[in-house]
């Protein structure tokens, strides 16, 4: 399995960013880490293992990206409306670095957006928010507005709320979305959310789900036994949904 490390300055970010991309060619894959985690995390967690025969096949290409979880939502000591400016820099950085990246190294058309835990808002958030540029998304494990407390995830805005908040939580924007360009255009998406029953985060997926429903959006929602928001699980969801 081809293996590739890439490191450079990030001009959106202002600071060294580094990714690693598996496989030769076939679908290219945006995979987001959980929160406040590592580029390197899906391969230590044997995720890309799942996946090798896939990638190895020529079936699927998957850039695994950084994060700056621990700079946006997760910096409780900046002030929160820093904290959706970072993320904004972020999906600056994904979509105007790491994607022209992914586009020169693989000409496929085909981009998926995916992630687990917090990297499955990230990967949600962008395609929601971008349609036209992928043709799937699969959130794992994932929490669609993160201005809502469960348990102990808390409210990671502190009761900010801005316009830049609003439209950086599905659950929040695409309840309101009107456009029926926008709505077809994800409509096209092949979009995949599975959740553990017992995961706290079950009803934000469901939320979500009875949006894309009132919106005519076609969608997939798996549930599963337990929790299931751990690598155990996510290495066995990859090989399903991906």
């Amino acid at each position: 399995m081809k293996r590739e490390y890439h490191k450079w300055y990030s001009p959106n970010l202002e600071k060294e960013m580094e990714l690693l991309v598996f496989g030769h060619s076939g679908a290219k894959v945006l995979f987001f880490p959980p929160r406040m985690g590592r580029f390197y995390d899906y391969e230590d967690w044997k995720v890309i293992k799942a996946l090798e025969e896939k990638i190895t096949n020529g079936d699927l290409q998957v850039f695994c990206v950084d994060s700056v979880d621990l700079e946006s939502f997760y910096n409780s000591f900046s002030h929160p409306g820093y904290r959706i400016y970072r993320h904004i820099q972020y999906e600056k950085y994904v979509l105007e670095e790491v994607l022209p990246l992914a586009n020169k190294i693989n000409t496929n058309p085909n981009v998926i957006s995916a992630g687990c835990s917090l990297g499955a808002y990230h990967a949600v958030n962008v395609a929601m928010r971008h349609p036209n540029l992928f043709c799937k998304v699969v959130g794992m494990s994932g929490r669609y507005d993160l201005t809502k407390s469960k348990g102990y995830f808390k409210d990671l805005l502190s009761g900010f709320h801005n316009d830049f908040v609003y439209f950086n939580m599905p659950n929040q924007y695409l309840k309101n979305l009107e456009d029926p360009n926008l709505i077809q255009q994800i409509d096209n998406i092949d979009i995949i959310l599975t959740i553990g029953k017992e995961d706290p985060f079950l009803k934000s997926n469901y939320i979500l789900s009875d949006i894309f429903n009132e919106k005519g959006i076609s969608h997939q929602l798996f549930e599963w036994d337990e929790r299931a928001h751990k690598a155990y699980y996510w290495r066995k969801m990859v090989q399903i949904y991906f």
